[in-house]
Formats: C-alpha cells, structure tokens, sequence
C-alpha cells in the first residue's frame, strides 16, 4: 500500500465532483447472467448503484461507461437519476471505457473525478466523501479494506508459504482522481495501448505516481459471482435489510409488533503519544490520538459493541482481538462496518444508535452533527435515528482530567421480518 489507513472522516468539504460508472463487464463469472441487469427488490442492480451515487451530496455528475448494446437499453429505461449527463459506449477494455466516460465530461484539469463500479451498490455516501477530500488534498485516493482471512501461496495443490498479510489491503472504488494527475498518466501509457490495468490505480502506480489509502467498508461488496448477488441482495430495500448506500433514509416507522432488542456498549481509551484522534468517524488533527491496536475510537467502538449486544453476538474484542489477527491502526470505521454486516447477517436490522462521549478535550460540539451523519453512513439508518451527546464539564476521574475518552452507545435491532418498510 502507498501509505497507511487513516481514520474515517466525515462530510468532506468538497463538494461538485463528477462520477464515472463503470457498467461494461461481460459478467463472465457469474454463469452466462447478466449482475449488472439483475433484478434486485424489482430494479436492476445498475439501478442500486445509481441511485446510491446520486444520493451522495459530494456528487455533481454522473457518466456511466456501457457496452454499445447496453447504452441504449438504459437511456430508454427511465429509471437513470438525473445526475446522469452521458451514457458513453465504452472500448474494448475497462481502461478504454473510463477514459471515454472521462473525455465526455470535459471537466476541468484541477476538478475530481471518481470512478466507481456498478456491480458496488453498497457504497455509502461517506465513503465517496472521503474519498473525494483525500482526492483533492493528495491528488490520488482509494478506499481498501484490511485482508481478514490468512494468505497461503499454493502450487500443485499444495501450501508453499505463508503470505504475510500484514502490508496488504483489497482495493475498492470509488477511486478518486485530479483529472490532470490522469490526464498526465494518460499521456505517459495511453488507454488504448498495450498495457492494461485492473483500475486507475494501477495506472497511476505504473507510472510512479502516488496513491493514497482511506479507509473502505466491508458493506461495499462488489458482485463478481452468483453469490455475491444474494449477499447484496440481502441488504437492499425488497432484498432482507435496509440499504448501507442511503437508500435507507427512506425507511418509514417502525411497526408495533416489531420483535426489537437493545444493547448497550461501552469503551474508553487513555490519550497516547501521535496524532490526530479519531473520534466518533471524524479526525480531529490538533488533538493527540487515543492509544488502542485500533486508532484508538472509543465512540465507534461503543456503537459496535452496542449492536453486537442487541444482536447476542459478544464483544468487539472478540471479532477483532488486540493481537497479529488484527491489522495494527486499524480503522475504527472499517470495524464498525464489519459489525454492522455480521449483525446484518444474523438476521437483525439496525434501526436506532444512541450515544454519549464523555470528553474534557477536544470540544467537540460543534461536530457532533458531523458524527452522526457518518455513524448513520456506517450503519446503513436515516441520520435522524441516530443522537451523538457529549458530556464535557463537570467530569471526574480520567475523563475530567483530560487523560482520556469514555462513550457509551445504546442501539436498537429489530428482527429482519420486521423490518421497517416490509
């Protein structure tokens, strides 16, 4: 990786950026189906990813990358966001078909664009957030997740080594890019000549350009076989659960006869040496972070152990030990994310988190709002289900000496038959 996982942030400050989709793979693992025109909850998966991307407030525009039989099946559909300005026919490989979506957009040299899967209906708004700020701030930015499972190198149906998974991350998109650091990458390997790449990054990594790491989420599943589809499905409305891409502010109340359980989390961690904290999904640079084998976020923590309680599933620590099975400055944001697809899976529902952070620094009320639009981001509820509090004066022990950071979280699951909406 080209760099370490930062902490997750909240609503970036940049706003306008354009989105490429790409929406012209031949499905060629998925046993002659079609993932892209699949139908999930009575829309296509396309349209699960498009209107995910349409939700996300940082974006502008959007150009879907197609096959030439593909685009004009969909500009007939009636069912593309308005976000959508161009269907571009793409080329012969991925590469090809980016750049033509890029070229269509004409944006500017110093604008971002992001290019993003349509087999990716789960990504939620936060994340192309993060990922455009880290774009504008570094030029280059992918999300990735942390390898979970151990890595064996094989030969002839047999296990050569251990690989050490230490240093390794699975890439996901949104990628993000300044359209002149692509433009220069472009020129160096062109799109349409011999080398191909499996993403952007890739490009700009062959052409010794820097690419930075944010931090992904295990939700943002990308459909590549069979499976794949039902597990997506399971988290899309008309599928089992509320969408994790925004599609769940749409959520309507929840019914009387709901089967609901609630937990109770709770986490403190000393200040350490370093910085910036992370804190409830933010970062705040000019407070020293919190020591923990994760980056320290008490908050999100507290939020998991919350769910994991509701949902009788044990503690954080035991999914995600302080030991060599867990990447060391991990992010809190991609473990919270993690818990909400295992509480998912165990058949329960998200549908409120309540939080309190007892802190004498940072002052931290004027971000509580920015906490919980990422929390909500996290676990896939409308941000109105969600309350962040924080108890500053008046505190004892550890906490009010300014030596650390203390939350507790109450959430609220309920029975997947139940879900809000069904």
């Amino acid at each position: 990786m080209t760099g370490r996982v930062a902490a997750a942030v909240g609503d970036a400050a940049v706003t306008g950026v354009d989105v490429v989709v790409v929406a012209g793979g031949e499905s060629t693992r998925m046993g002659g189906r079609d993932k892209l025109s699949a139908e999930v909850g009575g829309r296509p998966l396309l349209a699960w990813t498009l209107a995910g991307v349409a939700a996300a407030p940082v974006v502008a525009r959007i150009a879907l990358a197609t096959t030439p039989a593909r685009a004009d099946a969909l500009a007939a559909g009636g069912w593309l966001p308005s976000k959508v300005v161009a269907i571009v026919p793409g080329g012969r490989r991925r590469q090809e078909s980016v750049a033509a979506a890029i070229a269509a957009l004409h944006a500017s040299p110093d604008a971002i664009v992001l290019v993003h899967d349509g087999a990716r209906p789960l990504a939620s708004r936060a994340l192309f957030a993060r990922v455009a700020e880290a774009a504008h701030l570094h030029g280059a930015a992918i999300p990735v997740v942390p390898v979970a499972e151990t890595l064996k190198r094989t030969a002839a149906g047999l296990v050569v080594e251990t690989v050490d998974r230490s240093a390794l991350a699975a890439a996901q998109t949104p990628q993000g890019f300044r359209c002149s650091l692509l433009a220069a990458a472009y020129a160096r390997m062109p799109p349409a000549g011999e080398a191909t790449w499996t993403d952007e990054a890739a490009l700009l990594e062959a052409c010794s350009m820097a690419v930075h790491v944010v931090p992904g989420e295990a939700m943002n599943l990308k459909v590549t076989y069979p499976d794949d589809l039902v597990r997506v499905a399971a988290h899309l409305p008309g599928g089992s659960d509320a969408s994790a891409a925004g599609l769940a502010a749409s959520a309507g109340p929840l019914p009387a006869s709901a089967d609901l359980r609630v937990g109770i989390g709770e986490d403190a961690h000393p200040f350490g040496p370093g910085s910036p904290l992370a804190l409830g999904g933010l970062t705040f640079a000019d407070a020293p972070r919190l020591l923990g084998h994760s980056d320290g976020d008490a908050a999100l923590h507290a939020v998991a152990d919350a769910l994991l309680g509701a949902s009788g599933m044990g503690d954080l620590g035991r999914i995600f030990p302080a030991g060599p099975e867990t990447p060391r400055d991990i992010s809190s944001g991609t473990m919270l994310s993690g818990i909400v697809a295992r509480v998912r899976g165990a058949g329960w529902t998200p549908a409120s988190v309540d939080l309190t952070i007892s802190a004498a620094r940072p002052r931290l009320g004027s971000r509580l709002d920015e906490m919980a639009a990422v929390i909500a981001d996290i676990v896939g509820i409308p941000v109105d289900r969600v309350g962040v509090k924080a108890s500053t004066g008046n505190l004892l022990g550890p906490e009010g000496d300014g030596r650390a950071i203390s939350a507790r979280a109450v959430a609220v699951v309920v029975a997947r038959d139940a879900e809000p909406g069904r």
